[in-house]
């Protein structure tokens, strides 16, 4: 029997939290801001939610829209707010820089990783921005902590990305291929079949936990829904 996929719900607050495990869902990724794609939530936000659920949160590190961490007060912006999630009881992290090649940001996320101390993280959809795949795979291999990396296999989503998802997920092991594929970016149900059939096993998903809309909450039968998908 293959192991259980990883389901992974956007959460803004506590209400959301509770409905998604209530669902099924593994891990949340805590987020405010959707309007911008998802800003670091606040300190209390995240302490909230660490208080109603007992499962996994992701803390998304990015303070700005655009995949650019900004110039050094911006840096050092990240920096105090990684300094400051991690003093709360942060122990899981999202973030993903590139620079102005599409390249990945090493700078900026060398210096939060290394303010993580060791932290699992994920590297979010700024690999489906990317000017290259491969080496930004292979520039991050060595960085400690990353254990997943969240995509589409496109910038268009998962329609697009698909060819890309199952050549990906077919070079599982090798160097820069190592951390877990966790897709997500317009992923339908219609998806999983497939994809599950290839071997990915991590699934990430935000407006299809939401039935109303991003101005409402998390649905609890709607991440069940996809519990069930992903279990049948």
């Amino acid at each position: 029997m293959s192991k259980r996929a990883v389901l992974e719900v956007i959460a803004l607050d506590a209400e959301d939290a509770v409905a998604a495990q209530a669902g099924g869902a593994d891990r949340l990724e805590l987020v405010a801001d959707m309007a911008a794609d998802g800003l670091t939530p606040a300190v209390e936000t995240f302490a909230g939610i660490r208080a109603a659920v007992d499962i996994s949160l992701r803390v998304m590190l990015r303070l700005a829209d655009g995949f650019a961490a900004g110039d050094a007060a911006g840096v050092d912006a990240l920096v105090r707010t990684a300094q400051r999630m991690r003093a709360a009881g942060a122990e899981e992290f999202v973030l993903g820089f590139l620079d102005e090649h599409g390249g990945p940001d090493l700078a900026v996320v060398e210096r939060l990783v290394a303010e993580l101390d060791g932290c699992r993280w994920t590297f979010h959809r700024a690999i489906d921005r990317a000017a290259d795949r491969d080496a930004l795979r292979k520039q991050l291999a060595d960085l400690p902590g990353l254990d997943a990396y969240l995509t589409a296999g496109s910038a268009a989503g998962v329609d697009d990305g698909l060819p890309t998802l199952l050549a990906e997920i077919a070079r599982r092991g090798e160097p820069g291929y190592e951390p877990q594929l966790l897709v997500g970016g317009g992923l339908r149900l219609d998806h999983l079949p497939g994809l599950r059939a290839a071997g990915l096993d991590a699934f990430h998903i935000g407006g299809a936990a939401r039935p109303g809309g991003w101005t409402a909450p998390v649905a609890a039968e709607a991440v069940r829904e996809w519990r069930e998908a992903l279990d049948a």
